[in-house]
């Protein structure tokens, strides 16, 4: 399998753009299978808010993109990633005079556009993947017109396809006129499509050879645990066709051992130096500075799924009776950043509420917090989670998805167990896991055996990069027998 080829579709990677959890992904395991031997590469839309600096971007070649009733042109660009090959492409219109990824209106025709120019891109490069792996609904034309069109053209013919859902709240649903700007008419209609539109995750689904996930629970519970809401049907035709395969996080970037953000580097054996990035955050955050006071945090995305209502009801119960503080670093839905900031107003003493995006200052709360709190409702992976263990945080998950993967609870495995877990999604079920984590807390020996536990969880990318090779080789397989 050394030396397949793999072009890896994404909407954003690290270290170029980042809003959420897929460009980490995307930043860290094309690196893991470059390690395998894989000659995987990578393409992005090149945005106006790039980040970082010290690119050597070159011109691969200008791309001639079919869309409405004729063409569009875009720039391609390739550099290098952490030996990475990354291609950018470039059009002012769609993506250059852009400082945010996603929330336009036009964000449909911005990402079918990038979609007809992937395909473009494809026959002017002097290299041809084997394998194209497509990440969520902004790639997914790609496997469609591959699956609709390109069947009957000899270059694009044996491309296997594989298909990751990284979250399926996010579906790219917009009117079928988007077919004509695609020039994709032909392309049928979906039973778990409403009529008069198109679901762009749910015809990635449909046409790709494989689909994989994030997380093995959360592809069971796509499957047959109701999560697959709309596309239940779809999912459950697919169902020998859908995979879970644990995300990972990217050791050499999140390693508490070499972090600059930190007040004080440490590792699983010099965990007591880890009570000086708390001390150093409370006081940063302008709470009382005491390595004794329990501090529970999150890093999330504010909406609905992260299971704030029960954080905010498990609070106003928590603060009034017990001596602990509580931090939260995020962005999101205006109602959840108003709430938290009046918790915030109510408890000065106890509360902080830092509404923002902020990495460096995430990798601070990280090594900082006793408690890591994500109890969301649903959850497609853990990378948020993984990253806060690897510091030396310790879990409060609610047992779904990718939570229910990275977590095993102490106090029903106390020889493996690497944090807290409740079931039922209830803020009761949530303070009573808290209640359990704090007991633990103040049994200092056994609270940093379960520390140093998560620490060392093998949560690089090298056992999930393998999951990928064999999904490739198992794509290949069955687009050459069909």
């Amino acid at each position: 399998m050394d030396g397949v080829k793999v072009l890896f579709l994404a909407a954003e990677a690290t270290p170029f753009t980042k809003v959420g959890g897929l460009a980490d992904v995307a930043g860290a395991l094309p690196k893991a299978l470059r390690r395998l031997g894989v000659d995987v590469r990578v393409v992005i839309p090149r945005y106006g808010a790039l980040q970082g600096t010290g690119y050597n971007f070159r011109r691969a070649g200008s791309l001639a993109v079919p869309i409405g009733s004729g063409e569009e042109h875009a720039l391609l660009l390739e550099t290098n990633a952490d030996d990475v090959p990354v291609y950018l492409l470039w059009n002012d219109h769609y993506f250059s005079n852009r400082e945010r990824v996603y929330g336009f209106n036009d964000d449909p025709q911005r990402f079918t556009f990038f979609s007809r120019g992937i395909i473009s891109m494809l026959t002017m490069l002097d290299w041809k993947p084997e394998v194209i792996h497509a990440n969520d609904w902004h790639t997914a034309p790609v496997l469609a017109w591959l699956d609709v069109y390109g069947r009957s053209q000899p270059f694009f013919r044996d491309l296997a396809t594989l298909f990751t859902i990284h979250n399926l709240a996010y579906q790219g649903i917009c009117g079928r006129l988007i077919l004509t700007f695609a020039q994709m008419d032909k392309l049928p209609h979906l039973s778990g499509e409403v009529p008069g539109q198109v679901n762009w995750m749910a015809q990635g689904v449909a046409h790709a050879d494989l689909i994989s996930t994030l997380s093995p629970t959360y592809a069971r519970e796509i499957v047959d645990g109701g999560a697959g809401a709309t596309l239940s049907e779809l999912l459950r035709e697919r169902r020998d066709r859908i995979f879970g395969i644990l995300s990972g996080i990217d050791t050499d970037l999140w390693n508490p051992a070499t972090d600059e953000a930190l007040a004080q580097t440490f590792d699983s054996e010099t965990l007591k130096m880890r009570a000086v990035n708390k001390i150093a955050f409370q006081r940063e955050a302008r709470l009382s500075a005491g390595s004794g006071t329990p501090l529970l945090g999150m890093v999330t995305r504010l909406d609905e799924t992260k299971g704030l209502e029960l954080v905010i009801s498990a609070f106003e119960t928590l603060l009034q009776q017990r001596d602990v503080q509580f931090v939260i670093l995020g962005t999101g839905e205006e109602v959840y950043e108003a709430r938290f900031r009046d918790l915030q107003d109510r408890f000065p003493n106890s509360v902080r509420a830092f509404i923002k995006f902020d990495d460096r200052l995430a990798r601070r709360i990280y090594a900082s917090v006793d408690i890591f709190l994500t109890p969301s409702r649903a959850e497609p992976s853990s990378i948020g989670l993984m990253s806060a263990m690897h510091y030396g945080a310790v879990p409060v998950v609610h047992m779904a998805g990718g939570l229910a993967d990275a977590v095993v609870d102490a106090d029903h495995h106390t020889a493996r167990g690497v944090g807290f877990a409740f079931e039922a999604y209830t803020a009761s079920a949530l303070l009573e896991a808290i209640e359990r984590a704090l007991r633990a807390y103040e049994n200092r020996s056994r609270w940093m055996r379960i520390q140093r536990r998560a620490m060392e969880r093998d949560f690089s990318w090298d056992a999930s990069a393998r999951a990928y090779v064999d999904l490739y080789q198992r794509a290949l397989a069955l687009h050459r027998a069909t």
